[in-house]
């Protein structure tokens, strides 16, 4: 039995490994997606007691929510599923533009209930900041929308630790999910005093470092796709961070587990991170990271991992 863990000051209770979805229908972010195949991300998933789904309109876009609702409906588990979901962004002239105004914000919520066919989000993100929103007055809707039912949890992505201070004003946003992992660490600085002091929840993206931290990548590896564009993969760096990983796989192996595992448990272990949500290309990958959660880490470990990562 998974102990589930509770999103900050809200009434959502997750398995603290969920489902990062934006290989499911995220056709704008990797090339020759099946969506046959993401649909049984989804449904491994929920078969298998992982109930926090975490999607964006910007995966796709808008086409990750169509396939998560088609599964929720032919499952009839809308209820025990945790649905994360994030708006910002519309497309002017061809032109991505960010708007967390309260008009956009009311009109893509609606939308969104309706391509994940349901009447209520359990949480909703503002995705990214835009330059010309009161982040209180942005929150504020949120909340307007919390007491009509429709959303049941506020969360940012992307804000600054000052933008997220005006969100949180009035003690509104219940998660912030924000980059961190092994190779980026500046949340440790930045957000997680905030969050810890106000009982938010911290959630990171690209815990896993988009594949870097899960061993599976040599120095002959190569990418045609966005990982291209992230500083750890540059070429200057790439072969020091796998020889770390590297350094990781003689805990793991002492074990009996894969790195992955280790490094989503080591997250767990930080006070500030209430759940992670590493993403996942086939259903192996679902179940595989669902055995983060039988890890036990020592002081040492953990010690070890935080001493590697900083140097």
């Amino acid at each position: 039995m998974v102990n589930k863990v509770q999103l900050g000051k809200s009434e959502l209770f997750v398995n603290p490994i969920g489902l990062g979805a934006n290989a499911v229908g995220g056709h704008n972010l990797y090339p020759n997606l099946d969506e046959e195949i993401g649909k049984d991300l989804v449904r491994t998933s929920i078969d298998n007691g992982m109930n926090f789904i975490d999607t964006a309109f910007s995966y796709g876009p808008e086409r990750s929510e169509e396939l998560i609702a088609e599964v929720l409906k032919e499952s009839g588990k809308r209820h025990d599923v945790i649905i994360g979901t994030k708006i910002a962004q519309k497309f002017v002239d061809g032109q991505t533009v960010i708007d967390n105004s309260p008009a956009f914000l009311r009109s893509e919520v609606e939308k969104s209930l309706k391509r994940l066919q349901t009447d209520y989000i359990d949480l909703l993100y503002i995705h990214y900041p835009d330059e010309a929103t009161p982040k209180d007055e942005a929150i504020g809707t949120l909340k307007q929308l919390k007491d009509e039912g429709k959303i049941r949890a506020i969360g940012v992505s992307n804000f600054s630790t000052e933008q997220l201070k005006e969100a949180n004003k009035d003690g509104y946003v219940d998660v912030v999910q924000g980059e961190y992992n092994l190779l980026s660490r500046s949340a440790e600085s930045t957000y997680f005093p905030y969050t810890v002091e106000n009982n938010i929840s911290f959630i990171p993206y690209f815990p896993l470092a988009s594949g870097l931290l899960t061993g599976k990548y040599t120095t002959k590896s190569t990418f045609n796709d966005f990982r291209t564009r992230l500083p750890y993969f540059q070429e200057e760096v790439f072969a020091k961070n796998l020889a770390k990983v590297e350094q990781v796989r003689n805990i793991a192996h002492q074990k009996g587990v894969d790195v992955s595992h280790v490094v989503l448990a080591w997250y767990l272990n930080q006070e500030a991170v209430t759940a992670i949500i590493p993403g996942a290309k086939n259903p192996e990958q679902v179940l595989n990271n669902l055995k983060t959660l039988d890890v036990q880490l020592s002081n040492d470990d953990i010690l070890a991992i935080d001493t590697l990562f900083k140097a």
